[in-house]
């Protein structure tokens, strides 16, 4: 232990007597510690949304994705498709086409994403654990040559009902304009009938825009005879990073690879920017309470004037003089962050088994009743760097104006 930092942690923590000083450093320490805490459970909520967010996308979405990069329909027997179909980290595949298509229940156009998958579609994603309806054991494509539809919960109820009958579904033609005159013929159209089924993500972005129906089906309507949209992966181990980094070089700049997260890119972009500009608020609110620091240290320097004359006389530099308080400053600090931290996660601990505070509303309301909450250590470790960083800013210029003389 250096002889500075000694000096300091003996001014700090003196068991002998608690004067103004030890009061004001308290004060300040309370101050550091509030901001730390605040600012563990906010990037904890942060951290608790996207983890709920992303649990609530696995369902639907594939653990892998293979899209192209160029043109958006590519041909099912493409060389790089079928080299993917028989890499040993894939234990299913499907292939998938979408777009946009149009239904008129009661009348009213009403337009939608159509999405056709293969046969394997439910052993490829976990599809059959989110229907409703009839028939909720297994997702109903095809049978006895009908084609069946099973829409999202939203879209359903937009069409009526689960069990919507059998419409007319509508896609325009390729490269063909609308014809004013008699729109019809712009269109092809074919008829699809209810699964009985439909689906909740409990996301409005699927549950109110996507039907679910066979491959053939789509393809036939947007007359892309044997041509897909994607390529749907699942994999036989856990080690999705690895596969995908290998089927990403076997596509070269062809074809993209997209796990979970890169699926929701912009969900989670804009998370990660709501998470950066509530830190960047709250670590302005610690490097304030900080500042207040500058206070005890100041006070501490006005009342140890006399000791450091003598540890001067006793050949003590000034530079080891300013350490002193500059060890002093930094320890209020630390002290103050360490018990925020603490506190944080304690509070966060508690949130997570006894959902103390509620999102408010009928319980029901909403998919989980209270706020969720997830502490990471990168998080814990990004609020420390802070506040020691914030600390060095706020203490030390003050100590160098407060201590300067001449050497």
């Amino acid at each position: 232990m250096s002889f500075s930092f000694f000096i300091a942690r003996r001014y700090l923590f003196s068991p002998r007597k608690v004067g103004f000083i030890h009061l004001i450093s308290a004060i300040s320490a309370g101050g550091v510690a509030v901001s730390c805490l605040a600012l563990v459970v906010t990037l904890s909520v942060f951290n608790g949304f996207r983890e709920l967010i992303g649990g609530l996308f696995t369902a639907m979405d594939p653990e892998l994705l293979v899209v192209p990069t160029g043109e958006k329909f590519v041909q099912e027997n493409d060389p790089i498709l079928v080299a993917i179909f028989k890499h040993p980290g894939v234990e299913s595949a499907t292939f998938c086409l979408s777009s946009e298509a149009l239904i008129l229940p009661k009348g009213k156009p009403l337009v939608f994403t159509l999405k056709g998958v293969g046969d394997n579609y439910a052993q490829t994603t976990g599809i059959d654990s989110i229907l409703l309806g009839e028939n909720t054991d297994k997702l109903i494509l095809t049978r006895a040559g009908i084609n069946y539809g099973t829409p999202g919960i939203g879209l359903a109820a937009a069409m009526g009902s689960i069990d919507y009958g059998a419409p007319y579904v509508y896609a325009p033609r390729r490269g063909e304009r609308i014809n004013m005159a008699n729109p019809a013929e712009s269109f092809t159209f074919d008829k699809i009938c209810s699964s009985g089924n439909a689906f909740q993500v409990k996301q409005r972005k699927y549950d109110e825009n996507i039907m679910i129906v066979p491959l053939k089906f789509a393809q036939d309507l947007y007359e892309q005879y044997d041509k897909v949209t994607s390529l749907e992966l699942k994999l036989k181990g856990k080690n999705v990073q690895s596969v995908q980094s290998e089927l990403q070089q076997m596509c070269a700049d062809r074809f993209r690879v997209l796990n979970r997260t890169e699926q929701q890119e912009e969900t989670f972009r804009i998370m990660n920017i709501e998470k950066f500009v509530a830190y960047a608020f709250l670590a302005f609110i610690v490097l304030i309470a900080t500042f207040n620091i500058i206070g005890a240290v100041s006070m501490l320097i006005i009342d140890k004037r006399a000791d450091a004359a003598t540890l001067r006389n006793m050949g003590a530099r000034m530079s080891q003089i300013r350490q002193i308080f500059f060890y002093e400053g930094m320890l209020i600090c630390i002290t103050g962050a360490v018990i925020g931290v603490v506190l944080g996660a304690v509070v966060c601990l508690l949130q997570e088994h006894f959902g103390l505070l509620k999102l408010g509303g009928e319980q029901g309301n909403f998919i989980i009743d209270a706020y969720p909450v997830s502490v990471q250590f990168l998080d814990i470790l990004l609020i420390l760097v802070t506040a020691v960083a914030t600390g060095v800013i706020s203490v030390w210029y003050p100590i160098r104006f407060l201590t300067k003389e001449k050497e």
